[in-house]
């Protein structure tokens, strides 16, 4: 199954997470980091990022790309936000963090950050009915969602992050009256234009997202920092966070550092996180929070998984297609039948991958043969996949290495008739991973070509439903397909064969 990175690069920490994602079921997290670096501590008071903090950051980011590489991820993003935003030597900053992991780092938008917060807590925590206001608090800002039916209705970003604000506003330890009170109205003031947008509201939900709420709400509930990942979910009223802020903010560091659910470093900066959570909470008319533990990071992987990114590398790059569409055009074989058939097959191979787990360059492989596996024809009708085997196994395929021909060449042999024997010379010649990659791969090809029979591209696409016993494809077509699923569904039983799942086709019903 396809595997994912992301790297949310804040204010106050940077953290990673790798995660695998299986269609229909909870994603699983591989790898999962954070690392309190205050990137911002700089940028909010001199308006760059200082050297040391970029030196920091630099080697921290090194250290967690080595971690999600070990899991072979498909795709990686890594986003900047508030601190990077503000830095007038952002360029330099994304540049070297860019080299540092081998990936372009960007700087994203607070509306951006604010999608992927809001996709991040809709994903695993969904409320498809529900009025809900989302407020992350940030080291550099607070993104304010206001959603219902799981979609964003508006969005802001405020300059309200617990870092900026400790930084612009508390010097003394306890902090004066006076500096909590310029927090407060400031805090207030910037509010101001999104509580006249959105309004107080009864809302279905307040959902409190990142480090902040984490450790208010843990406080709230006396759940130890060690425990805080079963703070997911849990609830605290407006009521005990504006009285927890009134008490933080009476004691000095050494007192805040001994609250139950509030780390060293958190404590730091927590008087002015509990003043913009507790001031906009009370300026939404919320009587209550739930944390979610749902972030940037949940929000990029769910967005890179259905964007199908690291899907092109189960498909050929442009000069491998030229070179099978120009073979199989001095055999013979109708481009248009090579390229549905391709196209079904990639359906199917990406449809099916937590049928197969197959690698995505697998994918090439059954590529190349849904063009090639008719060649065959050019030297006769009769056993035709044998002489589309001899004749793939022959030619020169500049792209593709001597292993990868001759699998793309025992495909073309095993698209029809007989599976692979002992007896089979071709098959014995492969070692035993090649093997288990071409035994995945016959059933697909077999139903992508049943499914294009009649050769009049009268499918237009394919997707799969995987139940424990049986799998089921939908065929969407605007046409008589009749022949096409007949096709197909006499490869059903090698499907089952190889796979132990039964296969049915369905028309799909028109849009």
């Amino acid at each position: 199954m396809p595997r994912y990175a992301a790297i949310d690069i804040g204010s106050n920490s940077v953290r990673m997470q790798a995660a695998e994602i299986t269609p229909g079921a909870p994603r699983q997290v591989l790898a999962s980091e954070r690392q309190v670096t205050r990137l911002g501590e700089s940028v909010f008071g001199t308006g760059r990022i200082s050297t040391e903090a970029m030196t920091f950051v630099e080697s921290v980011l090194g250290q967690m790309a080595q971690s999600y590489k070990r899991f072979d991820v498909r795709g990686v993003r890594a986003v900047a936000t508030a601190a990077v935003r503000d830095a007038s030597n952002q360029q330099e900053f994304i540049a070297r963090m860019s080299s540092a992991i081998d990936c372009p780092v960007e700087i994203i938008s607070g509306q951006e950050e604010a999608r992927l917060i809001h996709l991040g807590v809709q994903t695993t925590w969904p409320h498809p009915k529900q009025r809900v206001l989302m407020i992350d608090i940030g080291g550099g800002s607070m993104e304010i969602i206001d959603s219902e039916a799981c979609k964003i209705r508006t969005a802001f970003s405020k300059p309200l992050g617990a870092l900026r604000l400790t930084g612009v506003f508390l010097r003394s330890d306890p902090p004066t009256a006076r500096e909590l009170n310029r927090l407060e109205k400031y805090i207030a003031d910037r509010l101001e234009p999104a509580v006249h947008a959105i309004g107080p509201k009864s809302w279905g939900r307040v959902i409190g997202t990142s480090a902040t709420a984490s450790a208010l709400v843990c406080a709230a509930n006396r759940i130890p920092r060690g425990k805080r990942d079963s703070a997911d979910r849990s609830r605290a009223s407006a009521a005990q966070l504006r009285e927890l802020y009134h008490a933080l903010a009476g004691t000095d560091l050494v007192q805040r550092r001994k609250v139950t659910g509030i780390g060293a470093r958190r404590a730091e900066i927590i008087i002015a996180g509990a003043a913009a959570l507790s001031g906009a909470l009370q300026a939404f008319g919320a009587r209550s929070i739930y944390y979610s533990a749902a972030g940037v990071r949940d929000g990029i992987i769910t967005d890179l998984a259905a964007r199908g990114v690291g899907h092109e590398l189960s498909r050929l790059n442009p000069d491998q297609r030229r070179v099978v569409e120009e073979m199989a055009t001095r055999f013979g074989v109708p481009l248009k039948h090579g390229r549905k058939v391709a196209a079904l097959a990639h359906s199917l191979f990406i449809g099916l991958e937590s049928v197969h787990n197959l690698p995505a360059n697998a994918g090439k492989l059954l590529d190349a043969a849904a063009y090639l596996h008719d060649t065959g024809h050019y030297v006769s009708d009769t056993r035709h996949h044998k002489h589309s085997h001899y004749l793939v196994s022959n030619s020169d395929m500049a792209g593709f290495t001597d292993r990868e021909r001759e699998l793309i060449a025992n495909l073309c042999r095993y698209h029809r008739k007989s599976m692979p024997t002992v007896l089979h010379p071709n098959f014995q010649a492969l070692s035993a991973e090649e093997k288990r990659v071409l035994m995945q791969l016959i059933p697909l090809l077999r139903l992508a070509d049943g499914l294009d029979r009649s050769h009049d591209q009268r499918l237009k696409d394919v997707d799969c439903l995987v139940r424990d016993y049986e799998v089921t494809l939908n065929l969407h077509s605007d046409a008589d397909v009749d022949l096409e699923q007949w096709a197909a569904e006499r490869e059903g039983e090698v499907f089952r064969q190889v796979y132990n799942k039964s296969v049915t086709l369905m028309k799909a019903p028109a849009k």
